[in-house]
């Protein structure tokens, strides 16, 4: 395959999909990418280090495992002797090399994020003209790491290093890369519906002067802009509403996530749900509340509460949300 028709085909799949108004990462997601990498051979191989571009497709498995499919051609890879007969110096060497690979992505799916990776795989190398063997066929086990960075939830560049170990002759050579891809489709899988709690049976009052008074508790958590972090001086309040919680065990709560209107409603209601996640795991890993008793929701920018078109009224929208209400005897 040419290295044109190479580029075309990964080209025009980035064409297609920005064309999506729909883009997420996560389980389901395609990302496609060029790239450009220095290969360091072997030096019993009779080749010079050259240059592979080339472009690759994956398709993630889950939120943070993808299978990748690549091709390359090799360029600028010549032969360390001279070919009996040639006038020309040292031979040009053409390659190609396929590979399919396994990734683990680390980190959270998101705008501006970094997210570091693994990788491991198999690859097969075709080499022509080489001195020692003419045509030069391996196949290599491969493993690499590096990171991407996503300057939205859909454009992406990355670097990476990957060690490739001849399966054939034991020897092994490495290459370095830098790339550009687009993600398009998938998306992380809902947060669980609410689920309905029977609500505990309240005693018959005793024939003496007792009475049932409603106590309620409420948290409103605020949020920096395009962030799901839980404030330090936010864990006052939620601590106050866990040892109600505690106090009361018959109690359950869902905690609801919302943003303001700034950015796509696709991604709002990912960020509402990963804050409405972050302020549950509080409750629960720091402050010990039973995880059947919270539930949690995103909304995204469909409920504010303020003036979106104005920063005061924007950060107020940004904010988590919950109650609970408990009976006790007067």
């Amino acid at each position: 395959m040419k290295l044109n028709n190479t580029f075309g085909i990964v080209i025009g799949s980035l064409a297609a999909a920005s064309s999506l108004s729909a883009v997420a990462q996560g389980q389901g997601a395609v990302e496609v990418d060029v790239f450009g990498k220095r290969a360091f051979t072997e030096s019993n191989r009779d080749a010079t280090d050259g240059n592979l571009f080339g472009g690759s497709i994956g398709y993630y498995l889950t939120d943070d495992v993808s299978l990748n499919l690549s091709h390359g051609v090799y360029k600028s890879i010549r032969s360390n002797d001279t070919l009996p007969g040639s006038t020309h110096g040292r031979e040009k060497i053409d390659g190609q090399l396929s590979s399919l690979e396994a990734v683990y992505h680390f980190g959270t799916p998101a705008a501006q994020s970094l997210r570091p990776y693994v990788s491991a795989g198999f690859a097969h190398q075709n080499l022509d003209n080489t001195y020692s063997r003419g045509r030069d066929e391996s196949t290599f086990a491969m493993v690499g790491a590096g990171a991407k960075y996503y300057f939205t939830e859909m454009f992406f560049a990355k670097a990476g290093v990957d060690m490739l170990h001849n399966l054939d002759t034991e020897n092994t050579e490495w290459q370095a890369g830098l790339g550009l891809g687009m993600n398009f489709g998938g998306g992380s899988k809902p947060a669980p519906a609410p689920v309905a709690y029977e609500p505990e049976p309240v005693a018959e009052p005793a024939p003496v002067e007792e009475t049932l008074e409603v106590v309620r508790v409420e948290l409103d958590v605020k949020f920096d802009f395009d962030k799901a972090n839980v404030k330090p001086e936010s864990h006052g309040d939620i601590k106050a509403l866990a040892d109600f919680m505690n106090q009361y065990p018959q109690t359950t709560t869902v905690v609801e996530g919302h943003t303001d209107s700034r950015g796509s409603d696709a991604y709002n209601q990912k960020l509402s749900e990963r804050r409405a996640n972050a302020v549950r795991e509080v409750l629960v890993n720091q402050y010990g509340v039973d995880a059947a008793r919270v539930n949690a929701a995103g909304y995204g920018e469909s409920r504010p509460v303020a003036d979106n078109a104005t920063d005061a009224g924007r950060a107020i929208n940004r904010r988590v949300e919950a109650e609970v209400e408990a009976q006790i005897k007067q």
